[in-house]
């Protein structure tokens, strides 16, 4: 009898960790979920679905890999945000201490790329983070909501066109725009105050929110993600269109996004890299 499949869930905010545990028990019977929480991150409530857990500070990287190695795990998964300012305001173990000795730069990809090396150094296989989830991917075309006009679709390919650009840059995946015009960029504020920032530049006219992958996404980590605090983000800013990249970007919480979508004339709509130029 071939052994079940343990994975660690390094477990974020927000309803991805529960999305990735309820789909993995579904699609994979028998399987042993192990999850890191994290400190003022990670949902009390997600660990009800894990068959062991333990807390951890961001920064303790070495206490974590112990944590896996003692519970047999050779997979793990990072799902869920940590929020950009605790990334940058550590507290490090000495493994994290010589890991970030070793990068050049310290933005979100090689932070959570040196991780996956040093999680591989033990034998630990990071996973792409839209594993057991790929029905959560939307295709090209309309998702939910008022269906786009072709000013929105236009508009939609040319902030595709940008946020491509920026997240290229390492800047955000993210735009809000207006009749070709930039209102606002993600960068280290996050998206939602980017949300924020836009709608009230643009007065909650004909306003759209862009989300795009990045070029050469690295899908272990840091996978576009549209769900219910985004809806409900763009909704009090007077955002009633979305654009996200199609078969790139996760739809978590589905059945609730398309309610709020439906019943506040949201418009959701997913761009292919090609059509978008």
């Amino acid at each position: 009898m071939a052994e079940s499949r343990i994975i660690g869930i390094i477990a974020g905010n927000g309803v991805y960790p529960e999305t990735f545990a309820r789909a993995a028990r579904s699609k994979s019977p028998g399987i042993r979920l192990v999850a890191a929480a994290f400190e003022g991150e990670t949902s009390p409530s997600f660990l009800e679905l894990a068959d062991n857990s333990a807390w951890f500070r961001v920064g303790q990287l070495g206490k974590l890999i112990k944590f896996f190695k003692s519970q047999g795990v050779n997979e793990a998964i990072m799902v869920g945000q940590i929020a950009p300012k605790n990334l940058f305001d550590l507290r490090p173990d000495l493994r994290t201490l010589m890991l970030l000795a070793r990068l050049k730069e310290r933005n979100a990809e090689s932070l959570f790329g040196g991780i996956g090396e040093e999680l591989a150094k033990d034998g630990i296989h990071l996973l792409p983070a839209t594993t057991f989830l790929e029905d959560l991917l939307p295709p090209v075309g309309h998702v939910c909501g008022p269906s786009f006009k072709k000013r929105q679709l236009e508009d939609a390919a040319f902030g595709f066109r940008i946020a491509k650009e920026s997240s290229r840059l390492d800047i955000g995946q993210t735009v809000v725009i207006r009749h070709g015009t930039v209102l606002a960029v993600e960068a280290f504020e996050g998206t939602n105050a980017c949300i924020r920032r836009g709608g009230e530049l643009g007065r909650g006219k004909d306003v759209m929110l862009v989300k795009v992958s990045k070029p050469d996404q690295d899908f272990r980590f840091d996978v576009p993600v549209v769900g219910p605090q985004t809806i409900e983000t763009c909704l009090a800013a007077g955002i009633h269109s979305i654009a996200i990249e199609a078969e790139k970007t996760l739809l978590l919480d589905r059945d609730l996004v398309f309610r709020l979508c439906e019943e506040h004339g949201i418009g959701l709509h997913a761009v292919a890299a090609s059509t978008a130029g």
